[in-house]
């Protein structure tokens, strides 16, 4: 009861939901950087919430089914294929023994999740299955995945399908706005810094990855150079010496001693992760309680909606 892994694609890795109270022992969080994409490939596929599926950067990837089960593709755009015939992605499919899966290389957006029924069976480290490279952890021995890798998965013969209503699909996009919520240390970026860096748009660079997207702009500068090293939240935006922010990701360092203007909402963090080098950033700031209220509104609609079934 598994899939074979044929190629990996640019990166293809195991991610559950994410590994959460390690950070005092320096471990980081992993998971999915578009956290809305992988929770609609799991429900496709009837699974619990935060089953472990593949992420898929860029794309390329391509499996083959040793049984019969259900997946879901969703996330950015990547052609996908089953046996060579175009499959649609943000519904269930079935697969039999010997069937092969392909996804092409993005159109628009970064990052697909493939979901299967069950979820990929694999042994957790530190209470996850989420694989962060860097630390070595999650996943299959730590590393992202390989050619001739096989993850165990379930059985299921279940003939049901599903499928995401169009209008809760999201749409990507090379341009996006992130909410920020001012931290602590905005004080010591002076109103001059401050709309600079509110009211101007900065470019992806090429350094982004799982563990921050360094962007590339107007020279923002902080009236301290630098901290004490302090613990580091999800989205925290950090200005080092030479102004150009970075957002830090999923596999972020726990610490860090940059001076920090704000986070970048979460809900908002799966936006930024679906962009590539070249796309472009801005900010707005709200406040905490508006935070707060995006959070839940989202998370409400996320359980609002209701799945298609499709005929079989």
């Amino acid at each position: 009861m598994s899939i074979t892994i044929l190629n990996p694609g640019i990166l293809s890795s195991l991610q559950d939901a994410g590994r959460f109270g390690q950070h005092q022992i320096g471990l980081t969080n992993g998971g999915p950087m578009d956290p809305l994409a992988f929770h609609w490939a799991n429900r496709l596929c009837e699974n619990n919430a935060g089953a472990t599926a593949i992420e898929i950067s860029v794309g390329g990837l391509k499996v083959q089914a040793q049984c019969a089960t259900r997946i879901a593709v969703t996330g950015a755009e990547m052609p996908v294929s089953i046996n060579g015939s175009e499959a649609e992605r943000w519904r269930t499919h079935h697969l039999q023994p010997g069937d092969t899966l392909e996804l092409g290389y993005s159109q628009n957006g970064c990052r697909a999740y493939l979901a299967i029924s069950g979820g990929f069976q694999v042994e957790p480290s530190f209470g996850s299955s989420a694989t962060v490279v860097r630390e070595g952890i999650g996943g299959l021995n730590g590393q992202a995945l390989t050619a001739g890798d096989t993850v165990k998965c379930a059985e299921d013969t279940r003939s049901n399908c599903w499928s995401v209503p169009e209008e809760e699909r999201p749409q990507y996009r090379k341009e996006v706005t992130l909410r920020v919520i001012p931290g602590y240390q905005e004080h010591t970026f002076d109103p001059v810094q401050q709309r600079l860096f509110f009211h101007n748009s900065f470019t992806v660079s090429d350094r982004c990855d799982r563990m921050g997207y360094r962007l590339t702009g107007p020279h923002v500068k902080s009236n301290i150079e630098g901290i004490l090293s302090e613990g580091i939240c999800l989205g925290a935006i950090q200005v080092p010496a030479d102004g150009q922010p970075i957002i830090l990701m999923n596999d972020r360092q726990t610490i860090g001693g940059y001076p920090k203007i704000g986070s970048v909402l979460s809900v908002d963090l799966a936006k930024l992760a679906q962009l590539m080098p070249g796309d472009n950033v801005s900010f707005h700031p709200i406040t905490i309680h508006c935070a707060h209220n995006a959070l839940h509104l989202a998370h409400s609609r996320f359980q609002r909606a209701q799945l298609l079934e499709l005929e079989n």
